[in-house]
């Protein structure tokens, strides 16, 4: 639908690599002549000084927030060069604002005064306050300045993590015949050698994932895997810095260790009650993981006597998605490629977007020419609105398909926060969707398959919750919520994904539009949980491995803790491979650190109120108002556990987590 109402103008897309750096020194100028004013305030209040610190900082947070966007997604490499370079320079003065002794008091002034305030506002005032007390302002000056450079060193070290995976270009060559099993669709779209003949494999998802489900030959599977394991490999030495330097912040701070100082304002409050959680689940998971392992194993003998080859008793950690895929195919009837002509990437968001406008009262009207503003030419912009209101809701992009120096996983990007400004009107937020979906090709659209429709539905539910979110202050705005709880809402929205009814609604064959068959959709429920021991202990690995780093003083064997934790937990045998994928783990280095329990931790929540609200009927549109009015609408502005019981009634419980994954016999308990 095209858009026939005239929303606020997008931002516009043409930054110069002159005016990012321009754009952000400008920033940082007011930014701090602001601070100074600010801080010699005679009669600090909330006023005077909160609220004129919060409105000029969100008036001006959307544009820096879309300048240092442009590293993860503009075409022009000088363009991500800038907008990198410029996240350095804004990093450093962030940590510089941080430390200001003079901001602290004046806070704290207002903090002792016990001012009578809105909710929203008292949150904020608490938050800020412990923002100060937190960056060690309550340290001596020495402790401080050693702090802030300590501070300096990890910004840097994080940067330069992300930019070597942004920018990087490693491959692996393989000859037709070693991609034996990878659809020809797929091979097609790899680059070929002239002379030699071999075809290119990047890392990107589209590239290395249907080589390591597809490819017949193990030997291609191994070298697929261990290349993309040991890609970038100079974020090794970085990571093994950072955590050093985690570990040396959270003392001088006061704490044990940094998942203490990083878990203090998370749901789970402690390393210890994350660590109970994940190993209580490692337990109940594990004899359903060794099962699976038995089932593949059996699968592999019969391949391996039927070409005739030893027998090979172990399932690599390179076999999982071959043996997982061929499993899906005998006993199953999966046939990915067949499912995917169902799910053309146009048909199945403006189906998508459908649902939501059902079941959220939305409209998704793509942009006109004349206010079309992208990034770049693959771009999809959509004006959001309440068409009962005819208020406007927010700007939505979908980048989707990957090209060089682009972002390279599936994220949802909250570029410009809603938020209500000075004068009580309301500023609309600006959110994106950057995945890296294949391509289209000159005969067939780009198609998805079935688990890339439920990456697609996630990452769209979290633009929505930035979309809905309405809060006074921007801090508190959508996904800006617990990090163990942002999550929940996308998790939650997946079940439509396996929901009968709904995946006939988001289907239509590529050719023909025909809804895909009931028979295929029985086979694809059917098959949601195959494997989810395996799948859920590899999530284990990641969150373990990550808690383990943070609860170490900086000294641990990184790499081995790595190898040996993969294959103890994920029970996956790796041979004599010792591989660092802890060197592309992003999530260390861009937020998640001590924090990637929180995928697993915010399922809970997002299948108790699935399970809820939702299961009987998922189109219900009284229980989609109340989730929005509960969860979505008051995003991180009042403690999550708080909007939780108002949506279920009660405290909330795993035990729908535990139905779901087919774990019996296990007592539920309150989380």
């Amino acid at each position: 639908m095209v858009s026939t109402l005239n929303p606020p103008l997008a931002p516009s897309w043409n930054h110069t690599p002159e005016e990012i750096a321009t754009g952000i020194d400008d920033h940082i100028k007011s930014r701090k002549a602001l601070r100074d004013e600010i801080a010699a305030t005679p009669n600090p209040s909330f006023d005077n000084v909160i609220k004129k610190m919060v409105y000029s900082d969100q008036a001006r947070a959307g544009l820096v927030s879309q300048l240092l966007f442009y590293h993860n997604v503009s075409a022009n490499k000088d363009v991500r060069d800038s907008s990198s370079k410029a996240e350095a320079v804004y990093r450093d003065f962030a940590i510089e604002m941080s430390m200001r002794e003079d901001m602290y008091k004046v806070v704290d002034a207002v903090k002792k005064q016990s001012p009578e305030l809105k909710p929203e506002s008292q949150r904020l005032l608490d938050k800020i306050h412990l923002d100060y007390v937190r960056d060690g302002l309550a340290l001596p000056p020495e402790q401080r300045e050693k702090l802030k450079d300590l501070n300096k060193q990890l910004s840097a070290l994080e940067l330069e993590y992300r930019s070597n995976l942004g920018e990087n270009t490693e491959h692996v060559w393989f000859t037709e015949q070693e991609l034996d099993g990878v659809p020809e669709g797929v091979v097609s779209q790899f680059e070929q050698d002239i002379d030699s003949g071999k075809r290119k494999m990047t890392f990107k998802y589209p590239d290395v994932v249907p080589v390591m489900k597809y490819a017949k030959l193990a030997e291609t599977r191994r070298r697929a895997f261990v290349g993309d394991q040991n890609k970038a490999l100079a974020n090794c030495d970085l990571l093994g810095k950072a955590v050093k330097l985690r570990a040396e912040i959270a003392a001088l701070l006061g704490y044990k260790t940094h998942a203490a100082y990083v878990l203090e304002e998370r749901m789970a409050k402690t390393p210890e009650k994350a660590f109970d959680f994940l190993n209580d689940l490692r337990n109940k998971l594990s004899d359903a993981g060794k099962a699976e392992i038995d089932h593949l194993k059996e699968l592999k003998k019969a391949e391996l006597k039927s070409k005739g080859l030893p027998i090979d008793d172990s399932i690599n950690v390179w076999d999982y998605r071959y043996y997982d895929n061929r499993l899906l195919e005998s006993e199953y009837d999966i046939d990915s490629e067949k499912i995917s002509e169902y799910f053309p990437i146009e048909t199945t968001i403006a189906r998508m977007l459908g649902i939501f406008e059902e079941l959220f009262g939305l409209q998704f009207a793509e942009a006109s020419e004349d206010q079309r503003s992208v990034w770049h030419a693959d771009c999809k912009q959509f004006a959001v609105w309440r068409p009962e209101s005819s208020e406007f809701v927010g700007w939505l992009y979908f980048d989707l398909h990957p090209r060089e120096g682009k972002y390279g996983h599936a994220a949802n990007f909250n570029i410009w926060a809603g938020y209500t400004d000075e004068q009580g009107a309301r500023r609309y937020p600006v959110t994106a969707l950057v995945c890296n979906f294949s391509k289209p090709t000159p005969t067939k659209p780009s198609l998805l398959k079935h688990n890339e429709v439920v990456t697609l539905f996630h990452e769209l539910g979290h633009g929505i919750h930035n979309l809905v979110s309405v809060t006074e202050y921007s801090r508190f705005h959508g996904t800006r919520v617990s990090r163990d709880f942002v999550e929940a809402p996308s998790q939650m929205l997946e079940f439509w994904c396996w929901e009968p009814k709904e995946l006939k609604r988001l289907s239509g064959h590529y050719i023909d539009g025909e809804s895909i068959s009931d028979d295929l959709i029985s086979k694809i429920v059917k098959s949601k949980h195959v494997n989810g021991g395996l799948f859920n202990l590899r999530q284990l690995h990641f969150a373990l491995f990550d808690l383990t780093l943070h609860t170490s003083d900086g000294s641990i064997n990184i790499a081995d803790a790595w190898n040996s934790m993969r294959q103890d937990i994920s029970l996956l045998d790796q041979g004599s491979e010792i591989t660092h994928g802890y060197a592309s783990f992003g999530h260390l280095m861009g937020g998640y650190d001590a924090g990637y329990y929180g995928y697993l931790w915010s399922e809970v929540f997002a299948a108790d109120i699935f399970y809820t609200k939702f299961k009987a009927d998922a189109m219900n549109q009284v229980s989609g108002k109340e989730y929005q009015l509960a969860i979505l609408k008051p995003g991180g502005s009042r403690d999550e556990m708080e909007s939780l019981k108002i949506l279920l009634g009660r405290e909330p419980s795993n035990s729908a987590f535990l139905q779901e994954l087919g774990i019996q016999n296990h007592s539920a308990r309150s989380v």
